[in-house]
């Protein structure tokens, strides 16, 4: 008997660690009179607060990519939130469709910080987050969201933007407003980001004393961290491919800059 209740209680230790996991539960959220649905990832084998990430999607909306980095987030410890920026998790599947969706909220700067802040705080409310540390990271479209976010003084731990474009949508960034830290990982060929952009970014940052950090991947074009992109990018006739060590070496950059802009 006493052999059988040890092997009982073994089995429920070994089925709670079995079943412990990244979890990816759906959220629908409001910004304003928008229907906003997003997703919030994290690993439940931990009870402990963690950091929130804000994930924001490229142009063409909520992808498996941008889910997939919600996922790798998670499993790097935090809390992930992938937020819908264009309402009912819209999506396009063609160039045409996804520059109209991503430039209407570029082009409403109020909406986009609305629509941000309401993802911010989705997160903060959930079970597992730390409210106190929250960062964001974006990738294209959503990269240029997150160092807009940075310029408004969002409360913000860090923001990272992969291929992201530099241009700001409303006001630049000024001295003593942008409280987070930044980090832009781009592509050295990236034919969208041109290099005045760049230096007209960098002076930016350093005229309003930005605690930032820009790097350049030789070889890399747009949309380098994304493994359907080259498929993307050959369809539509775009400069757009996957360049799996530029990949590897920003999103190992990105966690080295997390760990330290979370740390208390």
């Amino acid at each position: 008997m006493r052999r059988l209740m040890a092997g009982a209680a073994l089995a429920l230790v070994l089925g709670g660690t079995a079943i412990a996991a990244i979890q990816e539960e759906a959220v629908t959220y409001k910004a304003g009179d928008t229907t906003m649905k997003g997703f919030i990832v994290y690993d439940d084998a931990s009870k402990a607060k963690r950091p929130g990430v804000i994930v924001v999607h490229e142009w063409w909306g909520i992808t498996r990519h941008i889910r997939d980095e919600a996922r790798r987030f998670a499993g790097e410890g935090y809390t992930a939130f992938v937020a819908d920026m264009y309402g009912d998790a819209k999506t396009a599947d063609n160039p045409k469709d996804a520059g109209a969706l991503s430039g209407a909220v570029r082009k409403d700067p109020a909406a986009m910080q609305a629509r941000f802040n309401a993802a911010r705080d989705a997160l903060s409310k959930h079970a597992t987050v730390d409210a106190a540390r929250i960062g964001a990271a974006g990738y294209c479209f959503g990269g240029s969201v997150v160092l807009d976010m940075a310029r408004v003084g969002t409360d913000l731990k860090g923001v990272a933007a992969f291929h992201a474009g530099l241009g700001a949508a409303g006001s630049q960034a000024a001295a003593g407003k942008v409280t987070s830290k930044v980090l832009v990982l781009n592509g050295e060929a990236d034919p969208f980001i041109k290099p005045e952009s760049v230096d007209a970014f960098k002076k930016e940052m350093a005229a309003a004393s930005v605690d930032y950090r820009y790097i350049n991947y030789p070889g890399a074009v747009h949309a380098f961290t994304n493994p359907e992109a080259t498929d993307k990018g050959k369809q539509f006739n775009l400069p757009l491919a996957y360049h799996a060590e530029a990949d590897k070496q920003s999103k190992a950059e990105a966690s080295k800059f997390f760990r330290a802009a979370f740390a208390k």
